[in-house]
């Protein structure tokens, strides 16, 4: 696994891990199986001052496949992770400047294709194979993530 390294990654808000606990949710990448949490934990050094401690839980899916919208291609055997494309923030958000409201994104890198590692189950995921049929052979696509791709 390869982690990115940065000098700071800015993040501003998050979402209670748990309606009891003070962990908030940084980034939830289900694309990438990634979660990044923090919390304030008293100090080892002096117990009477907080520290934030931030936790990566990473989630490797033992038989993704380097496509997964392809279930004939290999196995994928490297995984990488970047802190900045996970935290990127692509949905534009609303801004006022000078009296007047202007649409801006939080990311400069929101056009690159993002690679995932198995199903987001909140996208439609298709592939197109070969049918053959009364000795006819069709190109038909099939859904890879039904719950997805069907509304209820």
């Amino acid at each position: 696994f390869l982690l990115d390294p940065g000098i700071a990654y800015p993040v501003l808000a998050g979402y209670p891990w748990d309606s009891g606990d003070q962990e908030y949710v940084l980034v939830n990448n289900k694309c990438q199986c990634v979660t990044v949490t923090s919390k304030f934990v008293p100090s080892k050094e002096n117990p009477g001052e907080e520290i934030l401690e931030r936790n990566i839980r990473i989630l490797v899916p033992l038989k993704a496949r380097e496509n997964i919208s392809d279930p004939m291609s290999p196995l994928r055997t490297t995984f990488v992770y970047r802190m900045t494309e996970l935290c990127k923030k692509c949905d534009p958000v609303e801004i006022e400047l000078d009296g007047e409201i202007y649409q801006a994104q939080q990311s400069t890198s929101c056009n690159e294709p993002e690679t995932c590692y198995t199903y987001n189950r909140d996208k439609c995921y298709t592939t197109t194979f070969p049918f053959v049929y009364r000795g006819e052979t069709k190109n038909v696509q099939a859904v890879l993530t039904p719950a997805s791709c069907y509304a209820s």
